[in-house]
């Protein structure tokens, strides 16, 4: 009796050559309106894709909070460049010693006027200041911050004075630009003397980290936005105050019309320097009034000095007439150029601007004309 085997299994046979298929897969009808059942994952293929997802997450959201970090930091540097960043700083913070200042020594007489003002509405115009290594310092607002100090010594209101309103200025401004932002504001103030803008402009060249060779340089840096002819005023009291600046008690309270007098009258006459500067000496306790007085009937006052004979001899004008006056017209190219010469002075007239020539030029023409006179 045959015995029968129950676990005998008929494979099909395979075509090598050919790979098995994969099996169709049978197609299920979803009701209208329901969700697609999703593929089933084990829990660590779970863990795994979540974990995955939280990291994709937080590193665009890490991306996305650098890029507006920089944003940020690149808007505040641009608005501490216009000076439009403005916070309340302790002004024991804040130093005034990096730039020299071009007001005159001493108190402001208008600044309890300042104050008074501070005191009713407050301060409408910050200061300005240049973050440092240990505090700040003081770029524009010279008044302003001594204002606020002396307010805060008077009634010790530390809440109200004890910070100031200060425009932060991007740091790493060269010093030339941080002297010009100093003098631009104060450009348009009226009350600014040129005695004190002549000060600067000596002390600018004196300094050895700003690079100016001469005090010419040293006017053209400070004062660029001032005109040609307010340069050349600027120029005038720089000289003068290298002659009789050491003696001067008040500078400051010269007016141009008479400091212009002074200098034309030292360099016309020898010996004038030293004569002003003995008087000077001479009431060395003399108020602003009492050394105007002094420096007026200077400028007024008629050489006594008498004249060498053989000077007086030897001199081409001789006995020449004071009142005597020769007129003349020149025709050139450019036009009619018109002289009148008295005893002492000689004025050209011209359509032509003098002032626009370089220095050196007129006074090699100048010179010339001189020579011409002579030979």
């Amino acid at each position: 009796m045959s015995k029968r085997r129950i676990f005998d299994i008929d494979f099909p046979e395979v075509t090598p050559e050919v790979p098995a298929a994969a099996p169709e897969r049978k197609s299920v009808s979803v009701p209208t309106g329901t969700e697609t059942p999703k593929e089933r994952r084990g829990p660590m293929a779970t863990a795994i894709h979540e974990n995955a997802e939280a990291l994709r997450d937080r590193q665009a959201a890490e991306a996305a909070i650098r890029a507006e970090n920089d944003r940020l930091a690149h808007e505040l540097v641009r608005l501490k460049k216009l000076g439009l960043i403005v916070d309340m700083i302790p002004l024991d913070e804040i130093r005034a010693e990096k730039l020299t200042r071009d007001r005159a020594a001493g108190r402001d007489p208008e600044l309890d006027e300042l104050k008074e003002s501070i005191r009713a509405i407050g301060l409408s115009n910050p200061v300005r200041i240049e973050q440092s290594e240990t505090g700040y310092e003081l770029v524009q607002g010279y008044r302003r911050l001594a204002a606020f100090r002396e307010l805060l010594a008077e009634t010790g209101d530390a809440e109200r004075y004890g910070r100031i309103p200060a425009g932060l200025i991007a740091r790493g401004e060269t010093l030339e630009h941080l002297y010009r932002r100093m003098v631009d504001e104060n450009l348009v103030r009226r009350d600014i003397s040129f005695a004190e803008m002549a000060a600067l402009a000596k002390a600018y060249l004196q300094d050895a980290q700003t690079g100016a060779g001469d005090i010419d340089q040293a006017i053209a840096t400070l004062f660029g936005s001032a005109g040609r002819q307010k340069r050349i005023y600027i120029r005038n009291f720089a000289a003068l105050l290298e002659r009789i600046g050491g003696h001067l008690a008040h500078p400051y309270a010269m007016s141009r019309a008479l400091g212009l007098s002074l200098l034309k009258k030292i360099e016309r006459e020898p010996g004038a320097a030293a004569m002003l500067q003995r008087l000077l000496m001479a009431q060395p306790d003399r108020s602003e009034d009492e050394e105007t007085a002094i420096l007026r009937g200077f400028v007024e006052a008629s050489s006594t000095a008498p004249k060498d004979a053989g000077a007086a001899a030897a001199s081409p004008r001789g006995g020449a007439n004071p009142g005597a006056k020769t007129t003349l017209r020149v025709a050139r190219s450019e036009g009619v150029a018109r002289c009148i010469a008295t005893d002492g002075r000689v004025e050209l007239r011209m359509e032509r601007d003098f002032s626009a020539i370089d220095r050196h030029r007129l006074e090699l023409a100048v010179e010339a004309f001189l020579t011409a006179l002579d030979g």
